[in-house]
C-alpha cells in the first residue's frame, strides 16, 4: 500500500477548520473539535507504537488488557454524553457495551475466521475496536433520545425510538453498501492488493458484526432503562 506523507495528512485539516469554523459559531463551542482532533492524534500515534509492540510480542494477556481498556474507555465515552447520570445508568452501559460486542467478537473469531486461540492481537484488537466502538455509538444514540423522549412519551412508545434511531446508521449503510460507499475494510483490503471478492466477504462479516453487536447492545441497555 502507498504510504501516506505526514505533511500530505495536513491537507485535510482545510476542511476540519470549517467544520471547526461552523461548530463554534452555531454550537458555541470554540475548542471541542480542536480538542478531539489533537486528542485523536495522540491517541491514534500512541496505539500505533503499542500495537507494533504487541504484533511482534503475542501474548493473551496483552491482547486482554487492550480489550479490556475499550470496552471501559467506550462505556466512560457513552456515559459522558448522559444528562442524568448515575453508577446504575453506567453499569447498564458498561453491561450492554460488553455482552453485544462480545458475543459477536467470540462468534467471528472462533467460528467465522476460525482462529484456534486468543493469542492473535493481529486479528483480535482491530475487531474488537470495530464492534465496542458501534457498540459505543449506537448506545450513545439511544441513551440520548430515550432521555429526550421519556420527557413527553412513556417508556414503550420511547424505548422503541430510541431504538430505531440507534440502528439508523447502521441500516442505512446496509442499504447504502455497494450502491453509495465502498466502506472502509473493503477498500483498504483493494488499495492492499486482496482480491474484491475476498474483501466482500470481510466486508459482509464486518457489516452483520456491526449491526448484531449494535442492536444487542441497545436492546440491553434500553431494556435496563425501560424496565
Amino acid at each position: 500500500m502507498q504510504n501516506i506523507e505526514i505533511v500530505n495528512l495536513s491537507y485535510l485539516l482545510l476542511p476540519i477548520l470549517v467544520v471547526a469554523y461552523f461548530y463554534y459559531k452555531w454550537v458555541n463551542n470554540r475548542g471541542e473539535i480542536v480538542y478531539a482532533s489533537i486528542r485523536m492524534i495522540i491517541q491514534l500515534l500512541l496505539i500505533g507504537y503499542l500495537l507494533s509492540y504487541i504484533f511482534n510480542n503475542k501474548s493473551s494477556i496483552y491482547t486482554a488488557i487492550i480489550v479490556t481498556i475499550m470496552i471501559i474507555s467506550a462505556s466512560l465515552i457513552t456515559f459522558r454524553n448522559i444528562q442524568k447520570r448515575d453508577f446504575a445508568t453506567l453499569k447498564y452501559i458498561f453491561f450492554s457495551i460488553l455482552v453485544g460486542g462480545s458475543i459477536n467478537l467470540f462468534l467471528v473469531i472462533f467460528f467465522v475466521l476460525k482462529i484456534k486461540s486468543f493469542n492473535e492481537p493481529r486479528f483480535i484488537i482491530p475487531i474488537a475496536g470495530m464492534l465496542y466502538a458501534n457498540c459505543m455509538n449506537a448506545v450513545s444514540l439511544a441513551a440520548e433520545r430515550f432521555e429526550k423522549e421519556r420527557t413527553t412519551k412513556n417508556r414503550f412508545i420511547a424505548r422503541a425510538t430510541a431504538l430505531k434511531a440507534s440502528l439508523i446508521p447502521q441500516i442505512n449503510s446496509f442499504l447504502a453498501v455497494g450502491l453509495v460507499s465502498l466502506p472502509g475494510m473493503m477498500t483498504g483490503q483493494i488499495l492492499s492488493g486482496v482480491d474484491p471478492i475476498i474483501a466482500v466477504r470481510y466486508q459482509i462479516m464486518v457489516m452483520f458484526m456491526v449491526l448484531g453487536s449494535s442492536g444487542i447492545s441497545t436492546i440491553l441497555y434500553l431494556y435496563f432503562k425501560s424496565k
